[in-house]
């Protein structure tokens, strides 16, 4: 029977923050994997994706520039750019183990169960440890009709060797987004399949409602308040069938159709009941310091139940909050800083801290500014057709902010830096930026 001081069960980016700096304070540490090393984003989630979506933001720069020297881009040989992200994946896992066993810390492959409260199973062989971290993050979730079994996911998706002609996404969340706007990109025609008339419902409904026009601009249809009954083969496609809103039938055929309803935490196979650790359909229960019901447990990522966003970074952000717990030298519960949210889209769309809901509910503390900066330099320059933007502030502090373009995601970080730090309109006036920029375009905003 081995011994450790801590095991960390699952090697994503939460899992490893924490491993690698609990390694670091010289813990004997054990980090175990049933899967690939490094976890969702790097091998099947956002680092792949993101390799997908610089096809699409190639064919967006351009078509964006059409009749200004540019002629139309219709299609991205898919193949070749699948290769290109396949450069990146296909060698990741092996090379990230390798960089765990050089580190000093023990990996170990196999689905670990707990046998105990401070004891798990791994194949054959018996590990305790003073502490355990679990960050088995999350997976696809199926939805559950008659037909499920046709349905691929985004890690089907972000894998396909050819894409097809003609494609349905069931559902409109980020990965809905995501993945339509890359395969619309890509040539394929593409619709969108969802239960109710509110797509990413976490995000400003106003803004969303222009990303919807912006896509079917380009070619993406909607079909709403669609509830799926079944998915069948018919011929060489698929076939969905359900009920729109009332009592009308829907029923259409495409090439390939992708679940994209959601995602699931993985802890069936953990036998945490074993452990006297808590959980729900949303994950395991953790308080302030992400301590579970077990003192001797922890978790981390997207496996916690939680209100705030479940993203890399923030698995990421707790994994070294965790550490430092573990090690002695955190006290206080972790605090989160503004989170940024993203959805990778064609604009993109991306939001951090009060958003105009909240600062509509509280106008007495709010102040909600929201502007069409399309028709600034630094849109017009690169054809842009839409760049809006809705800044919340406290007093003189900005506190929220969202935007909707193809510049968004990195505005967004240049905004939540501003959140952060208590940056204010005199600050940034005595400041010489690069210019003409998005950040030159943060005292305008202010």
């Amino acid at each position: 029977m081995d011994k450790y001081d801590v095991v960390v069960i699952g090697s994503g980016p939460g899992g490893a923050a924490a491993a690698y700096a609990l390694k670091a304070g010289g813990k004997r540490v054990a980090l175990i994997e049933d899967d690939l090393w490094g976890g969702t984003c790097p091998n099947r989630g956002c680092d792949p994706k993101k390799m997908l979506v610089s096809g699409m933001e190639v064919v967006e720069r351009n078509n964006q520039m059409i009749g200004k020297g540019f002629s139309r881009i219709e299609s991205i040989d898919w193949p070749e750019l699948m290769a290109f992200k396949r450069s990146y994946t296909e060698p990741f896992s092996e090379s990230f183990k390798k960089g765990v066993e050089e580190s000093g810390i023990d990996a170990i492959e196999g689905s670990a169960r707990f046998i105990g409260d401070a004891r798990i199973e791994v194949g054959e062989d018996v590990i305790e440890a003073d502490a355990f971290v679990i960050a088995t993050g999350q997976r696809p979730s199926i939805l559950n009709v008659e037909g499920k079994e046709l349905l691929l996911t985004s890690t089907d998706f972000l894998d396909m060797d050819e894409l097809p002609e003609r494609m349905a996404f069931l559902g409109a969340g980020y990965i809905a987004f995501e993945l339509a706007a890359i395969a619309n990109a890509a040539g394929s025609e593409v619709t969108i399949i969802h239960h109710n008339d509110r797509p990413l419902k976490g995000f400003d409904a106003e803004l969303v409602g222009s990303l919807v026009k912006a896509y079917e601009d380009k070619g993406i249809a909607f079909a709403f308040d669609v509830d799926v009954e079944s998915i069948s083969e018919e011929g060489q496609g698929f076939s969905v069938q359900g009920k729109i809103e009332g009592a009308q039938s829907y029923s259409e055929r495409f090439d390939c159709v992708v679940g994209a309803t959601g995602r699931i935490p993985n802890v069936e196979a953990l036998d945490l009941e074993n452990a006297h650790v808590e959980y729900d359909g949303h994950g395991i229960a953790a308080d302030g310091f992400l301590q579970t019901s077990n003192p001797a447990i922890y978790a981390v990522g997207d496996v916690v139940a939680k209100k705030i966003p479940k993203l890399t970074p923030t698995a990421s952000f707790e994994g070294a909050y965790l550490a430092r717990r573990i090690l002695g030298d955190e006290a206080e519960p972790i605090a989160y800083p503004p989170i940024v949210s993203i959805v990778y889209g064609s604009p993109k769309l991306a939001q951090v801290g009060v958003d105009a809901t909240e600062a509509a509910d509280h106008a007495e503390r709010y102040r909600l500014d929201d502007r069409d900066i399309t028709g600034w330099f630094t849109y017009r320059r690169i054809g842009e057709p839409v760049s809006k933007v809705k800044i919340v502030r406290e007093g003189e502090r900005l506190v929220g902010a969202s935007a909707l373009s193809s510049q968004a995601d990195a505005l967004i970080n240049h905004l939540a830096i501003l959140i952060d730090s208590g940056i204010v309109r005199k600050d940034l006036d005595r400041m010489i930026l690069g210019s003409p920029t998005l950040a030159s375009d943060l005292s305008s905003l202010m």
